[in-house]
């Protein structure tokens, strides 16, 4: 059996099973961007400086545990997914916004 017919979209669009080193960073930094996408669409809050820099530094390092788990596992995928749902939901509640300001 072949691990390659295993692995989730990104793992093997990024050939890990082939070039492991590589194939590893790409999907680390694929997902590190596709979690800070996703915070800041649904979980952000205007913070200073100092304590944004923080979060950024956790959530990179919480992300190379996702990546272990997205060679098998559809993690890329998900954040893909909720990103998408909550890019629908910020263009709703602003054209929401609009339509109310504008009825006043």
């Amino acid at each position: 059996m072949d691990v390659g017919e295993h692995l989730s979209f990104f793992a093997a669009l990024y050939k890990v099973n082939e070039q492991p080193k590589v194939g590893m960073w790409l999907l680390y930094l694929t997902i590190v961007v596709l979690s800070i996408i996703v915070y800041k669409l649904g979980f952000a809050k205007k913070l200073p400086l100092g304590k944004n820099i923080i979060i950024y530094i956790i959530l990179a390092l919480g992300c190379s545990i996702f990546t272990f788990f997205g060679i098998f596992l559809p993690v890329a995928e998900g954040l893909v997914i909720a990103a998408l749902i909550l890019s629908i939901y910020k263009i709703r509640l602003h054209q929401s916004k609009k339509q109310q300001t504008e009825a006043k």
